[in-house]
């Protein structure tokens, strides 16, 4: 969903980013354009991180967590990288 009362993944990361005042798009497959693409080494807190071939996206809070809206059901939550599956790059919007 798209909030306020329910988000997907990639409907929280747009919702997050427009309260900034920046619009990015609405899909996890679009996000990935929405800003330059970097590794995991190059990480800050705000990032875009996407994993399992794009299927999933949360912001980088720093010290290898994740701030992300899970699934369906559960609350948005941090969660330890480690946990999230395969890594395919980072998005800094």
């Amino acid at each position: 969903g798209s909030g306020p009362n329910s988000y997907d993944c990639s409907g929280l990361t747009q919702w997050a980013f427009a309260q900034a005042g920046v619009s990015i798009t609405r899909t996890t497959y679009t996000q990935q354009h929405d800003g330059q693409r970097i590794g995991r080494s190059q990480l800050k807190p705000g990032d875009l991180v996407f994993f399992n071939g794009l299927s999933h996206v949360g912001f980088y809070a720093g010290n290898n967590q994740i701030l992300h809206a899970p699934k369906p059901g559960t609350v948005v939550r941090y969660e330890s990288m480690d946990y999230m599956g395969t890594f395919q790059f980072g998005v800094r919007v």
